[in-house]
């Protein structure tokens, strides 16, 4: 039996143990009974951002605003991505607009822009939208299989 991940709720940020065999069984958050690992990108917000990126699972972030085409016509890409990685990988998006002040520090000159965090650090950085086949083989390069 291997150690119980970490894993923060997409609703709450409280962090969860959750043994890695029951990632695939929709698991609910002890705080807020919300579920920890949905099969949709979460929305990211500032205020959370530093609690989202403590855990055990790999956090993808799309950056995006409402106004953009391309990010408009990648979103459904990226929730297809969420429910193909469930368990594996936690998918967010952070509106660039709403949250201009975590946009500006991470760097995002400009949009869609996917960035990949492990343990609290940025490991991968895509620019651009991808379709589902380069964006699942991109985040295979960086160790995530699907």
């Amino acid at each position: 039996m291997t150690d119980p991940l970490l894993v923060p709720c997409a609703q709450c940020a409280g962090l969860n143990r959750i043994p890695a065999e029951r990632l695939q069984d929709r698991p609910r958050c002890g705080r807020c009974k919300g579920e920890v690992l949905p099969a949709h990108p979460f929305a990211l917000e500032q205020s959370a951002f530093s609690a989202q990126l403590k855990g055990d699972l790999p956090l993808l972030v799309d950056v995006w605003a409402s106004w953009c085409g391309p990010c408009r016509a990648f979103a459904p890409t990226f929730e297809q991505a969420a429910a193909r990685l469930q368990g594996r990988c936690r998918l967010a998006k952070l509106d660039s607009e709403a949250n201009p002040q975590l946009a500006t520090r991470l760097g995002i000159r400009s949009i869609p822009s996917l960035l990949l965090f492990r343990n609290g650090v940025e490991i991968g950085r895509q620019s651009g939208a991808l379709p589902l086949p380069q964006l699942l083989a991109w985040l295979a390069q960086q160790g995530i299989a699907a």
